[in-house]
């Protein structure tokens, strides 16, 4: 695992370098020459957000049994607990053979990221054929491992705090992308956007249509 946990404020960028057996190395037991698969890749994981489940539910699709456990939730009165929300994407780089154990290889990637203290880069022994899961299982895991600092970095802050319905840290959001919106550095669509979920437009609407008026070129 990468030695740096994912930050609390910010973007954070993890170099990965999954290592895997071929699957056709399984089929051709003749083959005396062992062979790894090495995939690196980069993992983007945006800034966490603080978002309740009542938010959620106005910015992803769900079934109906989703929607009858929001219900549940607005009955027991929690369907406005503060949890924190992470998001990633996935940019693979390069695939190469190398004619060696899958387990050696590992290890000397991972006695190079020692030797060069690289804090935000990770070496997976996965499944050639699962290759992808065995990511998805890497990125649970950090997420777990980072969590507890994150969620105790967004309570010093005072960002887990309610201010009616709504966490202080998603005003915050809101505040920086009315800056952004004015200076042409974002698309007033995704603020837009943002003030529905959260049922805030009434009250942000003059500060949104002000920005609009001020704004920049879009770039």
């Amino acid at each position: 695992m990468p030695s740096q946990k994912l930050a609390s404020f910010g973007a954070t960028v993890v170099t990965y370098n999954m290592v895997t057996r071929p699957m056709y190395q399984a089929l051709d037991a003749d083959k005396r020459t062992e062979e790894a698969v090495l995939r690196r890749g980069k993992v983007k994981a945006e800034r966490p957000q603080i978002v309740t489940p009542h938010f959620l539910s106005r910015t992803v699709g769900f079934g109906e049994e989703a929607q009858d456990f929001m219900r549940e939730l607005i009955r027991r009165g929690q369907a406005d607990d503060a949890g924190i929300l992470y998001t990633y994407s996935n940019e693979p780089l390069q695939m190469e053979i190398i004619s060696s154990r899958p387990e050696e290889v590992a290890e000397r990637i991972s006695k190079r990221i020692d030797s060069e203290s690289q804090p935000l880069e990770a070496v997976i022994l996965g499944v050639d054929e699962l290759w992808d899961v065995s990511l998805m299982k890497f990125i649970f895991d950090l997420t777990n491992s980072s969590g507890p600092k994150n969620a105790a970095d967004f309570v010093r802050s005072g960002r887990m705090k309610m201010d009616n319905g709504v966490p202080i840290d998603a005003r915050l959001r809101i505040e920086d992308s009315l800056r952004q919106v004015q200076d042409g550095n974002l698309d007033p669509a995704v603020l837009h956007r943002e003030l529905e979920a959260w049922q805030l437009f009434d009250e942000y609407q003059d500060r949104f249509f002000r920005a609009l008026k001020r704004r920049g070129p879009l770039i």
